[in-house]
């Protein structure tokens, strides 16, 4: 479908939103925490998906990996751009109602039994793979990819120098996709 949007296929785009809407949107909402930034981010990463569908490789990484590194870097402009932000450390977002769930202004995209077994399957497949990883490396990736720290913030969490994450998280990525791949 990506390709598709590459070649400015209306179609495609709508089935890439489709598809990846509310996953991003979740990813977004743990990250910035305001229903209103996160509908604005969320339209950012799709203009930015419009504009970039032709960027993506497929042999570096799942479509979804792709897109949700564009809203991660999108929720991680905004953090970086609010006020409060500069000169500090990025804090879990302050919300209205401290015990809500973010996830609940997600709207649910109803799949049936049968995606819901499929996805449960790959859910337990990923979980295996990351088991696989060292138990800090596999915590760093977390933190990196569904969680939204920095790589600052995660060498300060470790203790170890900024290119030790990178090179942590691409090497982890690398095995979670081959891990995957069999």
């Amino acid at each position: 479908m990506l390709h598709g949007v590459a070649r400015q296929d209306r179609a495609a785009f709508r089935e890439v939103y489709r598809h990846s809407a509310p996953k991003l949107a979740g990813v977004l909402t743990r990250m910035l925490g305001d229903k209103a930034e996160v509908e604005d981010a969320l339209q950012e990463v799709f203009i930015r998906v419009w504009q970039r569908a032709a960027q993506f490789d497929a042999a570096r990484g799942a479509p979804m990996g792709w897109l949700i590194t564009i809203a991660r870097n999108a929720a991680l402009d905004r953090l970086r751009a609010r006020p409060q932000a500069r000169g500090v450390s990025f804090a879990a977002p302050r919300r209205d109602q401290p015990d809500a769930d973010p996830l609940d202004d997600v709207p649910a995209p109803g799949p049936g039994p049968e995606a819901a077994v499929l996805a449960g399957s790959d859910a337990r497949r990923i979980m295996d793979c990351f088991d696989e990883l060292d138990a800090d490396r596999a915590a760093a990736v977390r933190g990196a990819y569904l969680q939204g720290m920095s790589y600052q913030q995660l060498a300060e969490r470790y203790a170890v120098p900024l290119n030790t994450i990178r090179t942590w998280l691409r090497r982890s990525l690398l095995r979670l996709k081959e891990c995957l791949d069999r």
